[in-house]
């Protein structure tokens, strides 16, 4: 991989030469494959990964796997029914920060949240009764994150299209935020060749910046004694630690220890004059892309009145209509059709479904609204009129590759 040279200097003098050369090195390989199963419709114990795929758990979090190989996800009908999701490991870590510190319902913001698999990490750990608010301040992405949340199928998840400063003005508070920030991407160097070529120090200088400005909008939404949760898929202490030391600094956060275990190869603070438990993941010493993560609470304000999360999500019924909302269309409609036939469609049919092409069913299934279904789970819906049945799969959601695996992709199995 040609790395930019301000970086290698840069990254050089900040790890050392012995652990740069490491790095250096994993950098040249290929990245580890992993998956997190979706708890709110893969059953424990009722599936099982397909034998001689899985390699390993992901240590921090309880529904992820690495892989010991990159199936063709795309035309896996389970991806698209929301039983799993394609996440990178070191993002799962927003798991094991959760369960640590949230033991009640809460309401929660994912300001950045695009594509989704930090969102939907999230909600896996929340306690039962939570609410949480997923945003995308670029309308493209919001899409996808509205797609990705609407097949992972829980209903406590809002979708948004907001910039941080609408939060702020909408006078929202949460118990929890979560700041996944743009930033520079060098954690994304082996998965993205694009963000190498997009990489400077400049760019740095200018992500530092927005970081700290979004951190500041949402530091207004953060209730007192509330958990904001800091992090990028980057390495320097420019976007980290001294985003982190400012945040400390001048917003008066205090910063909390996450648990964990030596052999998960986490790294500390990397800036001499700040010593404060951060958690930084790179490659060749964890098990996944670069990571860093930090978490702060809001000191708390004497007898603060504790209200219920459902009280909380009541109240905030008016102040959502400051909000771009997207509506989530397609799974509210396929709720609506729960007591519709279900019909279960082998793999070559579930796969043309999903391209949005029109499918023959058996002269036995009633016209209207039928539920498509793979191995159980729901896939979309079709109206049934007899001699074919329309397809009411979206169709920027439809599987646009026109290739057929001669071998069908499997990846989860009922037991």
């Amino acid at each position: 991989m040609h790395l930019p040279e301000p970086f290698i200097q840069e990254t050089r003098k900040l790890l050392g030469d012995d652990r740069f050369q490491q790095l250096k090195v994993a950098l040249d390989e290929e990245p580890p494959v992993s998956i997190r199963l979706n708890p709110f419709k893969v059953e424990y114990g009722k599936w099982r990964i397909k034998s001689g795929v899985q390699m390993g758990i992901v240590p921090w979090c309880n529904y992820g796997y690495y892989l010991n190989e990159r199936p063709n996800f795309t035309f896996d009908p389970l991806l698209h029914a929301g039983a799993y999701y394609v996440q990178e490991a070191s993002s799962m870590f927003v798991y094991h920060v959760l369960k640590q510190y949230v033991h009640e319902p809460v309401m929660m913001l994912d300001l950045c949240a695009a594509p989704g698999g930090k969102t939907t990490c999230a909600m896996s750990a929340l306690p039962s009764g939570s609410r949480l608010y997923s945003n995308e301040p670029i309308r493209t992405r919001a899409h996808i994150l509205s797609e990705n949340v609407q097949k992972f199928g829980h209903k406590d998840i809002v979708v948004t299209n907001n910039y941080p400063k609408d939060y702020r003005k909408s006078g929202m508070m949460f118990d929890v935020i979560l700041c996944d920030v743009p930033c520079s991407g060098e954690g994304m160097f082996r998965k993205d060749k694009n963000a190498i070529n997009e990489w400077s120090l400049q760019h740095v200088a200018q992500c530092q910046q927005l970081q700290r400005n979004i951190v500041e909008e949402a530091w207004q939404c953060l209730r007192p004694g509330g958990l904001l949760i800091y992090s990028t898929c980057t390495f320097n202490v420019h976007e980290n630690e001294e985003n982190v030391k400012w945040i400390y600094d001048k917003l008066g956060a205090k910063i909390l220890c996450v648990e964990m275990q030596p052999e998960w190869g986490i790294t500390g603070s990397l800036l001499n004059d700040f010593q404060q438990p951060v958690y930084r993941f790179l490659p060749g010493f964890s098990h996944g892309e670069g990571l860093f993560m930090a978490v702060m609470t809001k000191c708390e304000r004497v007898n603060e009145p504790s209200d219920s999360c459902h009280n909380k999500a009541s109240a905030y019924l008016h102040k959502e209509k400051r909000l771009n909302i997207l509506p989530p269309l397609f799974f509210d409609a396929l709720d609506k059709a729960y007591e519709t036939p279900k019909i279960e469609l082998p793999y070559a049919q579930a796969i043309s479904y999903l391209r949005r092409e029109s499918i023959i069913l058996s002269a036995d299934i009633p016209c209207g609204i039928v539920t498509l279904t793979y191995h159980g789970l729901p896939i979309g819906l079709a109206k049934n009129v007899g001699n074919r049945a329309n397809n009411l799969y979206p169709k920027e959601w439809r599987i646009k590759s026109t290739h057929i695996p001669q071998i069908p992709v499997v990846l989860l199995t009922p037991i």
